[in-house]
């Protein structure tokens, strides 16, 4: 039986139908004699204006028909690096060894000089150094914000039948090291596919409605900021008659450094399934695909093309496995990333992890996630998404991440809807675009931990994870947080923060007025002192918003911003939806007003009569303490007068002894001493 499936595996064939638009070529990317081989497609599939392209026209005159070259007739000569080619040297790893910090992998400059006059089926190419892997991936500061990428692939594959996404620890049996694993049970990825991923920029998300990706750039930067090398495993059911396939890409930091190549390269395998077998498919040559074996084989942490098929009997019909290894250690030679602290997370170790605030999440469970989110992925993933599919499961370490919305923390919640006022100069997708922005007091809140800030999504994604932006001196603000998905504003690459632009500059200044609002309105229900009520123009209620009455203000981040940005409550349900505030709606704002007042002066008159009974009855207190002091101190003049009278009466009766002893001794005299 494992015979019959080692030559099910072994064989070889080339596809039924030769694809007309392409060839596939050996393209040597690198300028010196040990350069790495990529394959890719010479004849690009689209023009600019995005039609395809006749079969041999030519990029420089698309009316002159040219018969393609095949891979024989390009002559190709195999770049050192590869197969039995590659030195014992390079192969140990001794030559430009990978650096195991993250901050300092990438500090090499690959092999000197280089031959620049390399071009690719007759197209001069701009040159990617490994240089630019890492540097890419240094968008990503926060470790678990790389996790955050391979998770928002695994949730698009929702559309694609994906129902789970596992992230785990393996054990790496040829180093004897940790991995790290993330797969999914989704639609997988083609070959053609897989060369996309592995490409630099490339994303087709950026034209779905619904997908989270946009730049085509989480997946390089995500996984080499978690380890210096993956390997992926995915397998494509076929579609519209074509068959299904599975490839094995490999991007690999290590290989790239320590065989000091100067251009990414990336070894590919593709298989094809024919009726009950799968069959390679072979691109070029088989010698080709002998070399691209190898190389996986010798940088990877599989032993035989035979352990690398193993990980696809892992998975079912479809889906994506990708193994990322070496991973990046801390100053101390440790992993970044924490395995032993909870088996059932990954955590990290260093700045992230504070140990007085893990002890608190204990204390404060419904500020556990705002207290242990930067160090705790079980943690950070629960809160990842606003809404999980029914249908969808995270899985971290054999355990079912439980999604979590931070609006079951909050007590005495307000709900208010911000539309965005945009300028002249900005482009807007939706007009009618909206936030509707949901705040209060954490459940903890009573115990003044200094817990705030506010819960900002994008698509559905988590951007900025309790952005505190009101930083009051004092107690002000504290345990206010607040929640809203803030489709108006665009994220930035890494998805940890928004592009600066004035949309955004607006939405964070009315985010400050509105947790200055709530806190102060408040503040006084869980137990701090009252504060003075802002200014009914600084209300929920929006302002004015014609031509005379809009005005410019400075938001903390230095851009200008309109008075006429609106945003309502859904405390005052009289208020109107137009430019401006009716008279019946002034009258109502103004009882509600007094309404206020009144609740603030009778908590004040009955704070201040608390107050006098306490004065009160420290001055009874008082009193009972001197009448006792005035008669104990009596009693104690008492007895010690008692005592001074008695004293002097035993000193009169010692004094009449003696004279008695004396006057015997005198009558006795004489005859006393015969």
């Amino acid at each position: 039986m494992d015979n019959d499936a080692k030559q099910e595996y072994l064989q070889t064939s080339t596809p039924p139908h030769p694809v007309e638009e392409t060839v596939t070529l050996i393209d040597l990317c690198s300028g010196g004699d040990d350069s790495g081989l990529v394959e890719q497609d010479v004849q690009r599939r689209y023009n600019s204006g995005g039609a395809k392209r006749p079969r041999g026209s030519s990029a420089l005159d698309m009316n002159n028909a040219k018969k393609k070259p095949t891979a024989d007739e390009l002559k190709f000569v195999l770049p050192e690096g590869f197969g039995p080619s590659i030195t014992t040297e390079a192969s140990s790893g001794r030559v430009g060894s990978c650096n195991k910090q993250f901050w300092k992998a990438g500090d090499y400059e690959g092999a000197p000089g280089g031959n620049w006059d390399l071009s690719s089926g007759g197209f001069d190419h701009v040159r990617v150094h490994p240089k630019f892997l890492h540097s890419n991936a240094t968008s990503h500061k926060w470790a678990l914000g790389a996790f955050a990428e391979l998770l928002d692939n695994a949730l698009d594959e929702v559309a694609s039948g994906a129902t789970y996404v596992n992230v785990d620890m393996l054990e790496n049996k040829k180093e004897g090291n940790r991995m790290l694993l993330i797969e999914d049970n989704g639609g997988g990825m083609n070959p053609e596919k897989m060369r996309q991923c592995m490409s630099l920029g490339y994303s087709a998300k950026s034209k779905l409605a619904n997908t989270i990706g946009q730049y085509g750039n989480g997946f390089k930067t995500s996984t080499m900021r978690l380890g210096a090398d993956v390997i992926v495993f995915s397998r494509s059911p076929g579609k519209d008659g074509k068959s299904s396939t599975q490839s094995i890409g490999l991007l690999s930091y290590t290989f790239l450094r320590s065989t000091g190549k100067e251009d990414i390269v990336v070894p590919m395998l593709d298989y094809e399934r024919r009726d009950t077998e799968w069959s390679k498919i072979a691109r070029s040559s088989l010698s080709d695909w002998d070399k691209n074996v190898k190389t996986i084989i010798q940088w990877s942490p599989f032993s035989s093309e035979e352990d690398l098929l193993r990980q696809f009997a892992l998975m079912n019909d479809h889906g994506t496995r990708i193994i990322i290894y070496n991973l990046w250690e801390d100053d101390q030679g440790m992993l970044e990333l924490d395995f032993d602290a909870d088996p059932h997370d990954i955590q990290l170790r260093g700045v992230n992890r504070d140990e007085k605030n893990i002890k608190m999440a204990a204390q404060f469970p419904n500020s556990r996630h705002f207290l242990t989110y930067k160090h705790s992925l079980r943690s950070y993933a629960s809160i990842l998404y606003l809404r999980i599919p029914p249908s969808f499961r995270i899985i971290l370490r054999g355990s079912d991440v439980e999604h979590h919305n931070v609006v079951n923390d909050m007590m005495q919640t307000e709900q208010i809807t911000y539309r965005p006022q945009y300028g002249a100069d900005s482009y807007v997708k939706d007009s009618n675009m909206s936030a509707v922005v949901i705040l209060g007091f954490v459940k903890d809140a009573k115990h003044h931990v200094d817990v705030q800030g506010f819960n900002v999504y994008h698509k559905n994604r988590l951007i900025k994870p309790f952005w505190r932006i009101w930083n009051a001196t004092g107690s002000d603000g504290r345990g206010v947080i607040g929640v809203l998905e803030a489709n108006f504003v665009e994220p930035a690459h890494d998805k940890q923060g928004f592009e600066r632009t004035t949309v955004l500059s607006r939405l964070e200044t009315r985010l400050i007025q509105m947790q200055k609002i709530y806190w102060s309105t408040n503040c006084h229900k869980i137990g701090y002192a009252p504060r003075r009520h802002p200014k009914a123009g600084n209300d929920y209620g929006h302002t004015n918003t014609s031509p005379e009455n809009d005005h410019e203000e400075y938001s903390p981040s230095g851009f200008k911003t309109r008075a006429s940005d609106k945003f309502y409550s859904s405390s005052y349900p009289n208020h109107r939806g137009d430019n401006g505030v009716s008279g019946n709606d002034s009258s109502l704002y103004l009882q509600e007003e007094l309404r206020r007042e009144r609740e603030r002066s009778k908590a004040l008159e009955a704070e201040v009569e608390l107050a006098r009974q306490k004065i009160e009855e420290m001055s009874k207190e008082q009193e009972n303490l001197i009448a006792i002091f005035t008669e104990e101190r009596d009693r104690r003049d008492v007895e010690e007068e008692s005592l001074r009278n008695k004293l002097e009466e035993a000193s009169n009766t010692i004094e009449e002894l003696l004279n008695k002893i004396k006057m015997l001794e005198g009558s006795k005299g004489p005859s006393w001493r015969r």
